[in-house]
Protein backbone atom coordinates (compact mmCIF):
# COMPACT_ATOMS: atom_id res chain seq x y z
CA UNK A 1 0.00 0.00 0.00
CA UNK A 2 0.84 3.22 -0.95
CA UNK A 3 1.41 6.03 2.38
CA UNK A 4 -0.32 8.26 0.81
CA UNK A 5 -2.66 7.59 -1.92
CA UNK A 6 -3.53 11.62 -2.73
CA UNK A 7 0.49 11.37 -4.25
CA UNK A 8 -1.19 8.91 -6.81
CA UNK A 9 -4.68 10.49 -7.38
CA UNK A 10 -4.77 14.62 -7.27
CA UNK A 11 -8.42 13.90 -8.55
CA UNK A 12 -9.68 16.67 -6.56
CA UNK A 13 -7.60 19.31 -7.27
CA UNK A 14 -8.76 18.75 -10.74
CA UNK A 15 -12.28 18.75 -10.42
CA UNK A 16 -13.27 21.19 -7.78
CA UNK A 17 -13.28 24.78 -7.65
CA UNK A 18 -10.57 26.09 -4.88
CA UNK A 19 -12.29 29.51 -3.56
CA UNK A 20 -10.75 30.89 -0.30
CA UNK A 21 -11.11 34.09 2.06
CA UNK A 22 -8.71 36.77 0.75
CA UNK A 23 -6.99 36.77 3.88
CA UNK A 24 -5.32 33.64 3.31
CA UNK A 25 -2.94 35.26 0.10
CA UNK A 26 0.65 36.16 0.84
CA UNK A 27 -0.07 39.68 0.64
CA UNK A 28 -2.22 39.44 4.30
CA UNK A 29 -0.36 36.28 6.03
CA UNK A 30 3.19 35.03 6.24
CA UNK A 31 3.75 32.11 3.87
CA UNK A 32 0.07 32.82 2.20
CA UNK A 33 -1.22 31.70 -0.90
CA UNK A 34 1.14 33.33 -4.14
CA UNK A 35 -1.11 35.87 -5.27
CA UNK A 36 -0.05 35.25 -8.77
CA UNK A 37 -1.57 31.78 -8.69
CA UNK A 38 -5.24 33.35 -7.44
CA UNK A 39 -7.53 35.43 -9.34
CA UNK A 40 -10.42 37.64 -7.75
CA UNK A 41 -13.45 35.81 -7.20
CA UNK A 42 -15.55 38.15 -5.64
CA UNK A 43 -15.24 41.30 -2.66
CA UNK A 44 -14.41 38.43 -0.19
CA UNK A 45 -12.97 35.22 -1.56
CA UNK A 46 -10.13 34.48 -4.50
CA UNK A 47 -9.85 31.32 -6.22
CA UNK A 48 -7.09 29.27 -7.36
CA UNK A 49 -6.10 29.88 -11.07
CA UNK A 50 -7.41 27.03 -13.64
CA UNK A 51 -9.88 25.69 -10.88
CA UNK A 52 -12.58 28.28 -11.85
CA UNK A 53 -13.67 27.16 -15.27
CA UNK A 54 -15.57 24.47 -16.44
CA UNK A 55 -12.79 22.00 -16.23
CA UNK A 56 -11.20 22.67 -13.41
CA UNK A 57 -7.34 22.09 -12.60
CA UNK A 58 -5.12 23.62 -10.23
CA UNK A 59 -2.31 25.73 -11.39
CA UNK A 60 -0.28 24.50 -8.10
CA UNK A 61 -1.21 20.71 -9.06
CA UNK A 62 1.78 19.25 -10.91
CA UNK A 63 2.18 15.55 -12.70
CA UNK A 64 -0.42 13.35 -14.13
CA UNK A 65 -3.75 12.63 -12.18
CA UNK A 66 -3.87 9.05 -11.74
CA UNK A 67 0.14 8.55 -11.52
CA UNK A 68 1.83 10.48 -9.82
CA UNK A 69 1.09 14.24 -8.23
CA UNK A 70 1.92 16.73 -5.80
CA UNK A 71 0.89 20.44 -4.89
CA UNK A 72 3.66 23.17 -6.23
CA UNK A 73 2.76 25.20 -3.14
CA UNK A 74 2.15 22.50 -0.77
CA UNK A 75 3.05 24.39 2.55
CA UNK A 76 1.18 27.27 1.56
CA UNK A 77 -1.90 25.80 0.34
CA UNK A 78 -5.25 27.33 1.60
CA UNK A 79 -7.61 26.13 3.87
CA UNK A 80 -9.94 24.91 1.42
CA UNK A 81 -7.26 22.32 0.56
CA UNK A 82 -5.71 21.84 3.68
CA UNK A 83 -9.26 20.83 5.01
CA UNK A 84 -10.15 18.55 1.93
CA UNK A 85 -9.54 14.63 3.54
CA UNK A 86 -9.57 12.18 1.42
CA UNK A 87 -11.98 8.90 1.90
CA UNK A 88 -11.14 6.91 5.07
CA UNK A 89 -7.81 9.22 5.93
CA UNK A 90 -8.92 9.77 9.10
CA UNK A 91 -11.89 6.72 9.32
CA UNK A 92 -14.11 8.89 7.53
CA UNK A 93 -15.83 8.44 4.16
CA UNK A 94 -15.72 11.64 1.93
CA UNK A 95 -18.18 11.30 -0.34
CA UNK A 96 -17.08 14.22 -2.37
CA UNK A 97 -13.24 12.48 -2.77
CA UNK A 98 -15.10 9.57 -3.93
CA UNK A 99 -17.15 12.18 -6.97
CA UNK A 100 -13.89 13.31 -7.84
CA UNK A 101 -11.91 10.31 -8.56
CA UNK A 102 -14.99 8.37 -9.99
CA UNK A 103 -14.86 11.48 -13.00
CA UNK A 104 -11.01 10.81 -13.29
CA UNK A 105 -11.85 6.88 -13.79
CA UNK A 106 -10.26 6.29 -10.87
CA UNK A 107 -12.40 3.47 -7.79
CA UNK A 108 -13.81 5.22 -4.62
CA UNK A 109 -11.20 4.66 -1.92
CA UNK A 110 -12.16 2.00 1.04
CA UNK A 111 -10.98 1.87 4.69
CA UNK A 112 -8.41 -0.66 3.87
CA UNK A 113 -7.00 2.03 0.99
CA UNK A 114 -4.41 3.82 3.71
CA UNK A 115 -1.04 2.62 5.45
CA UNK A 116 -1.86 2.19 8.84
CA UNK A 117 1.85 1.08 10.63
CA UNK A 118 -0.48 1.35 14.37
CA UNK A 119 -2.42 -1.80 12.62
CA UNK A 120 0.14 -4.07 12.92
CA UNK A 121 0.49 -6.67 15.75
CA UNK A 122 3.14 -6.09 18.38
CA UNK A 123 6.00 -8.48 17.75
CA UNK A 124 6.41 -11.26 20.55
Amino acid sequence: MVANLCLSCGACCAFYRASFHWSEAEDHTAAGVPLKMTKKLNDFRLVMRGTEGANPRCIALLGDISRSVRCSIYKRRASVCREFEPSWQNNAHNPLCDKARLAWGLQPLKPDSWFNPKGFPKAA
